[in-house]
């Protein structure tokens, strides 16, 4: 059945091959964005050009008008959820935000996993008086960011709400974090990898397999919080190890003290396992892929990037 959706963001990464997956499926697809990038889509989406952190600017653009679905791809921030609210409380069937795996930082699962309830969401305290729409605050205000943005969200109670919880996304050198890149880039410089936790490994996901959860979430009637993430989790050190067997180069490795190295390690070298239990998402009816099925792709596409 054809739907009403709009997607806030959907021009980069992940966002865009949702918005791919929506068109393909016939619906009838609004993105909002603040105008800067362009997207390959043409005429068979609708446009709306506004600053998603400007609150009347937000009122006055989706003035009148209703969705079935909104996945929310820009809400970083307690700020960013308060307008959310304002523009949208009682004109959408179904508000999916994009959240990420970072919301679990510095907690420790209850099981061997973590699983949606392990973060107590709705205790989570809000900083109001913090400069969230700060730009040079971007990076550091990330993590805090994304929980209290669920925590108000989930407080409020009026949008028919989802918070997916991603797993740390990898993709193609369309990737704009350099988080791949960084291991491939290691590997072909013939450098050592300085790692401080070679077991604490982490959930990963596709780009293609984190649009196609957003776009079934959006199908689905369930509310709450859901993880994503394909199985086969890795630690930073075990991620070296695959890009050097996908590149059939040989990996080298430092083994460093964190305390007495800050700012060494790589990407995704954590003190403390990240993975993710899915599942609530397998319950619901959702099949993740291995990371056997696209990660040695992804590290390849990323060697050819200088081409």
């Amino acid at each position: 059945m054809q739907k009403e959706v709009l997607v806030i963001g959907g021009t980069r990464y992940f966002g865009k091959l949702l918005v791919q997956r929506l068109v393909r499926a016939g619906h009838c697809v609004t993105i909002a964005t603040r105008g800067y990038a362009p997207d390959p889509f043409g005429a068979r989406i609708d446009r709306i050009r506004v600053d998603r952190r400007v609150d009347a600017a937000m009122r006055s653009a989706f003035a009148g008008k209703r969705y079935d679905v909104v996945f929310d791809q820009m809400c970083y921030s307690p700020l960013d959820a308060a307008i959310a609210v304002r523009t949208f409380a009682g004109k959408v069937g179904r508000y999916v935000m994009t959240s990420t795996i970072d919301v679990y930082r510095g907690i420790r699962p209850r099981a061997a996993s973590l699983c949606e309830d392990d973060l107590p969401v709705l205790a989570q305290a809000i900083d109001t008086g913090y400069p969230w729409h700060d730009p040079t605050l971007a990076v550091e205000s990330y993590v805090a960011g994304k929980v209290q943005a669920e925590a108000y969200l989930y407080r409020d109670g009026s949008l028919p709400l989802v918070t997916a919880r991603l797993a740390h996304v990898l993709g193609g050198p369309e990737e704009f974090t350099g988080r791949l890149a960084y291991y491939v880039d290691l590997l072909r410089a013939g450098a050592a990898l300085p790692y401080a936790h070679a077991g604490a490994a982490v959930s990963f996901l596709g780009t293609q397999e984190a649009a196609a959860f957003l776009d079934w979430a959006g199908t689905q009637e369930f509310t709450g919080a859901v993880n994503a993430a394909s199985g086969g989790p890795l630690s930073a050190h075990g991620l070296y190890r695959r890009v050097a067997k996908a590149l059939d180069a040989p990996a080298r490795y430092r083994r460093v003290n964190e305390p007495t190295a800050p700012g060494v390690l790589s990407p995704f070298d954590f003190a403390e396992p990240m993975v993710l239990d899915t599942s609530r998402a397998l319950d619901l009816g959702y099949r993740f892929s291995h990371s056997d099925a696209w990660l040695d792709d992804v590290i390849r596409t990323h060697d050819l990037a200088f081409v």
